[in-house]
């Protein structure tokens, strides 16, 4: 039987403002594999506290099944990412910054952020370092880990990576057990525990070796596809909205690289490689989602070609209207006028995603009626875009509220942020209904398109 409303699980007691979570990652149990505790097997939420704790909990009860302490008051943890997902997490502080006070007395503050990096499942320390502008420069706005790779993001839109397993290891002074005792620095304490917390093990003395480095507006930075490329804005204002997709290898662009939707919109249109792998692109505008991909260019081996696989349109009326006006004379003037790309009137995307277990792409439309906005969650074919499903929202939708739609199997998730931080949670679970079924297979005639991917068959009528 299906529960006609989402049932508690458990709720955890009201917290003072000095424990409020910060960050939360969700760790699922790897397939295969002999865990030391009996709670590994089991889903837990890995949070972090503004006090510079890291709780795990369980996903089940919201018992702590442990705690680390990360640091004192040398910085503040603020954000949790993975590295390599469910298996090495990253903690970052947020950038240091002196007082006015220590700034008028001309203390001067090297360290600029702080991470602290995990193996999950067991959760085990491998080192926390420093990112030091002695070292890395005083433009420095940002800093990230992923894939292996240090991101260093500064001021004037410059990317520079670095091979962080190679820092690790060339820069580690000591390792360092969860639980164990250890003297540091003249410190002596309990790693993890407070007030000590976690020593910094990684000292970066010298710059090391650049892998890579490019200028984008805004630092916006991605690296996907087969074979390696990236996408970029070029570093000027007026580039914003347009793309770049480039080779890693030489920087050189790839052929009909460069994407520019041409949006004339409140909201930009956004770009990101697939993450179902397949090394293609989603572009997605107001309007208009196109789905790229590479292929080789003929008489060319070192360059790649940028082709449409498919492309989804949005359903709307032409965008064209006429604007009648008449003067003070009697004159009657006709006025043609072009809508935003995103006019609320006009069937508009809100929100791509991917759901990997089902292989389908799934989009979010808008269309202002009347007073209220309404939405519908569609389904379409990852292979060739065809649309499989349709589902409509019931709940309406504010356009000035800030949405999320998640979908996973058969569960779709409708979160609305309302102003005052008063949030809204719609559930929907999709059922196979028998009537529907016997209902379709009845009218023989009608067209069924059908699109295989991966073994399996969709179809719709």
């Amino acid at each position: 039987s299906i529960a006609q409303e989402p049932r508690i699980l458990y709720q955890k007691p009201k917290s003072p403002k000095s424990e409020k979570i910060e960050d939360a990652l969700l760790l699922e149990c790897p397939l295969g594999e002999t865990l030391p505790s009996p709670s590994d097997y089991k889903s837990s939420l890995v949070v972090l506290t503004a006090q510079n704790w890291l709780l795990r909990l369980s996903a089940d009860s919201g018992e702590i099944l442990e705690k680390v302490y990360l640091a004192g008051s040398c910085c503040k943890f603020r954000y949790l990412s993975w590295d390599t997902p469910q298996e090495v997490m990253v903690i970052k502080s947020s950038q240091n910054k002196l007082p006015a006070a220590a700034q008028q007395a001309g203390i001067q503050q090297s360290a600029l952020f702080h991470l602290a990096v995990f193996q999950v499942l067991p959760l085990s320390f491998i080192g926390m370092l420093e990112i030091n502008k002695k070292i890395f420069g005083n433009s420095v706005t940002d800093v990230a880990v992923s894939n292996g790779v240090l991101i260093i993001m500064h001021s004037m839109g410059l990317v520079r990576l670095y091979n962080f397993q190679a820092i690790s290891e060339k820069f580690m002074e000591e390792t360092f057990d969860l639980g164990n005792k250890f003297n540091w620095n003249g410190q002596v304490g309990i790693v993890g525990k407070y007030p000590f917390g976690l020593p910094c093990n990684i000292k970066i003395t010298d710059t090391p070796p650049l892998l890579f480095e490019v200028s984008s507006l805004e630092n916006a930075f991605q690296i996907g596809g087969y074979p390696w490329h990236y996408i970029i804005t070029p570093n000027k204002k007026k580039h914003k909205g347009v793309f770049h997709i480039c080779s890693l290898k030489d920087k050189t662009l790839a052929k009909n690289g460069i994407q520019d939707m041409k949006c004339c919109s409140l909201e930009p249109d956004w770009i990101y490689f697939h993450p179902d792998m397949s090394g293609r692109i989603i572009h997605a505008g107001p309007n208009l989602i196109k789905v790229l991909k590479f292929k080789e260019v003929e008489n060319n081996i070192t360059q790649m070609e940028i082709a449409e696989d498919f492309m989804i349109v949005a359903n709307r009326e032409n965008s064209v209207d006429s604007a009648v006006t008449v003067t003070a004379s009697g004159r009657v003037v006709k006025k043609r006028c072009n809508l935003l790309d995103d006019d609320p009137e006009q069937e508009t995307f809100k929100i791509v995603d991917y759901e990997d277990e089902l292989d389908l792409l799934s989009v979010v439309a808008v269309t202002q009626i009347g007073a209220e906005g309404r939405a519908h969650l569609d389904f379409h074919c990852n292979d060739r875009g065809i649309l499989l499903k349709s589902i409509p929202l019931l709940e309406s939708w504010d356009v000035t509220y800030s949405h999320e739609v998640y979908f996973d199997r058969d569960i779709v998730l409708h979160i609305e942020q309302k102003p005052n931080r008063r949030f809204s949670c719609y559930v929907y679970q999709m059922v196979c209904s028998t009537a529907e079924e016997e209902e379709c297979s009845s009218h023989e005639k009608m067209r069924r398109v059908s699109c295989k991917k991966g073994g399996r068959l969709f179809e719709y009528s």
